[in-house]
């Protein structure tokens, strides 16, 4: 999951790299040093294995979103429903809450700008941090939210109103989805300026994510048309339709 939000805080584990084990390692002879050294990681190692259910739900929650950015739907909802189900067997309201946050995110980062309804039933659940971020997305920032925000989103907050300050904070984030977030919030806002709108559409075309792209370039294609630039009106209309697989586009 993207640092832009706050996550499940699951452990990404490399499944195809398996640690031998101690009776292993004395079954085959291993040197002494590598033997001793296992002895001492089984002796001194207190951090406990992963749980199960934070690696699927962690799992299931990437995948949901990379479908739902991808424009998959029906891959989405699959696996946005075993995500729920993985973490529904904690029992922890607050991270249900911060799943259905995240869904959202990836809602505004397309355009898609309706209410949070995922997470409005658990807002009483959530952590400040996470409702401040609800906020935020809903561009209803209140009192105290603004210091609560993840770093690269206060600065965008904080430049509301100042085009130029507001798409410099968009383009110091390195992570793609931070910046589609950060746009579609501008664009609630109506200051999504045209290096804003340039930006988010930089940032789903280099990640391949067909549902903010189009969503992005017909913010543009609109733009172009009420500016009456009948060639860059045209050139989008081709974009547009390459990426719906108009095969007379290409």
């Amino acid at each position: 999951m993207s640092a832009e939000n706050p996550s499940l805080s699951a452990v990404a584990l490399g499944k195809g790299l398996r640690r031998p084990s101690l009776s292993w390692c004395f079954a085959r002879r291993c040197p002494a040093p590598l033997a001793v050294s296992l002895a001492l990681l089984v002796a001194c190692s207190s951090k406990p294995p992963t749980p199960d259910w934070q690696m699927s739900a962690h799992g299931a929650s990437l995948a949901a979103s990379d479908a739902w950015l991808r424009g998959d739907s029906r891959v989405e909802a699959a696996e946005a429903a075993r995500a729920r189900g993985e973490i529904a067997r904690t029992g922890r309201l607050e991270l249900m809450a911060r799943f259905e946050l995240l869904r959202c995110a990836t809602r505004v980062a397309s355009l898609v700008l309706e209410p949070c309804a995922g997470f409005e039933p658990l807002r009483a659940d959530a952590s400040a941090a996470d409702r401040a971020y609800a906020n935020y997305l809903a561009g209803s920032l209140q009192p105290g939210d603004l210091a609560l925000l993840p770093e690269q989103h206060r600065t965008v907050a904080q430049a509301s109103g100042n085009a130029d300050a507001a798409a410099a904070a968009i383009q110091t984030m390195a992570d793609p989805l931070a910046r589609l977030v950060a746009a579609g919030v501008l664009f609630r806002a109506a200051q999504a300026a045209p290096a804003v709108q340039a930006q988010a559409v930089d940032a789903a075309s280099g990640q391949g994510w067909r549902r903010p792209l189009l969503a992005w370039l017909n913010v543009q294609l609109r733009a172009a048309e009420a500016g009456a630039q009948v060639a860059e009106a045209a050139r989008l209309r081709r974009r547009i339709g390459l990426v719906q697989g108009d095969v007379a586009a290409q």
